[in-house]
């Protein structure tokens, strides 16, 4: 019997499988937690390849070079990690520390609309950017938008970000379309 897939509302995205690592069934991950061996710490891991998820356990992990790699339970050889490569790795919000109610991680931000405080749509966020100064959100136009641009606005709480809606993924922002 195949384990109960969570709600995919429950789960948050930390990475996704970028190549295969040699013919033994090991895989090249690229997460997005900070630092990025954080991504062993959290299970179980679920991966998405064409809409599709799937829980996986982990075989083996560790850092390589300034990478890392992983081999997954029952993937024994390279085109067994072929067939994984491009999926996304989910794991249950759960099985990340919590947050204060002021703080996010970035990728439940990505894809969420941007609106301004006059409630013109700017598009949705495609990525989060560290700049040294402070972060980045960088905008893509979508349907609905107020134009084709792609921006980038700075992730400034309580200047720029006003409010970000966990429930209706949206974030308002005191920001005109002509900046």
């Amino acid at each position: 019997m195949t384990p109960a897939v969570p709600d995919r509302a429950d789960l948050i995205q930390v990475g996704h499988v970028h190549t295969a690592y040699g013919i033994k069934g090991w895989v090249w991950v690229m997460s997005r937690t900070e630092p990025i061996a954080n991504i062993f710490s959290y299970a179980p891991w679920y991966l998405e390849r064409a809409g599709v998820l799937s829980e996986v356990r982990l075989a083996g992990q560790r850092p390589q070079g300034k990478g890392l790699v992983a081999q997954f339970a029952g993937c024994d050889d390279r085109n067994a990690a072929d067939s994984w490569l491009g999926a996304t790795i989910w794991v249950p919000r759960s099985a990340l520390p919590t947050l204060e109610e002021d703080e996010y991680y970035w990728s439940e931000l990505i894809d969420m609309q941007v609106i301004t405080e006059q409630g013109l749509l700017l598009g949705q966020v495609h990525a989060m950017m560290e700049t040294g100064a402070n972060d980045v959100i960088v905008v893509r136009a979508c349907e609905g938008s107020v134009d084709r641009e792609e921006r980038l606005l700075p992730w400034l709480p309580g200047r720029v970000v006003r409010f970000v809606d966990r429930v209706n993924r949206r974030i308002t922002v005191d920001w005109q379309p002509d900046y």
